[in-house]
């Protein structure tokens, strides 16, 4: 079994918790801050997967750095620490932050354009594509390609939708050529 498989199965108990205690928004940020903090802090992972550190003291170390953090959130770390599997906790992260979007109706996006758009521009491409992927709403980035012309590239998942002007006359060039 992978990482990301192993992940989810930790993201998908700690999600199940959240939602039967009432407390998904305190446990989505702390897990967010969990996450940012070993992020910024990759010494403290290799200080945990140290053999000659007791598996005592390891816990003692993540009790401390994350006191702050809900029982649930703080309960689940100390699990994968004995189950020497500490490493899992950002894909962990990730893979519990898309289940919270997944249930509120948030899709993320990125948005390729050949000029930064608008706040007015990005609500109204979420308000078009939530709508034909099934959400109630997309969390957009945008990112400038000079290289598109002119239009806008949408991923969406593993979905593309291409109406760039580039991505346009590509189509024509195929189509001339084929």
């Amino acid at each position: 079994m992978n990482n990301e498989t192993i992940a989810k199965r930790y993201a998908a108990a700690l999600f199940q918790i959240a939602l039967e205690q009432g407390q998904l928004d305190r446990i989505e940020e702390d897990i967010s801050a969990v996450r940012q903090a070993l992020a910024e802090n990759g010494e403290f992972l290799s200080l945990l997967s140290h053999p000659k550190l007791s598996l005592e003291k390891k816990k003692a170390f993540v009790r401390e750095a994350f006191a702050g953090v809900s029982t649930p959130v703080q309960n689940t770390l100390l699990l994968l620490l004995e189950r020497h599997r500490f490493g899992l906790v950002p894909e962990l992260a990730k893979q519990f932050l898309a289940l919270v979007d997944d249930a509120r109706g948030i899709a993320k996006a990125v948005a390729y354009s050949a000029r930064p758009l608008t706040d007015e521009e990005l609500r109204a491409l979420s308000d078009v594509f939530a709508k034909k992927v099934g959400k109630q709403t997309l969390h957009i980035e945008n990112i400038v390609d000079p290289e598109l012309i002119g239009g806008v590239k949408l991923r969406i998942g593993n979905r593309i939708y291409d109406g760039s002007v580039s991505g346009q006359l590509e189509r024509i060039r195929r189509q001339l050529i084929g």
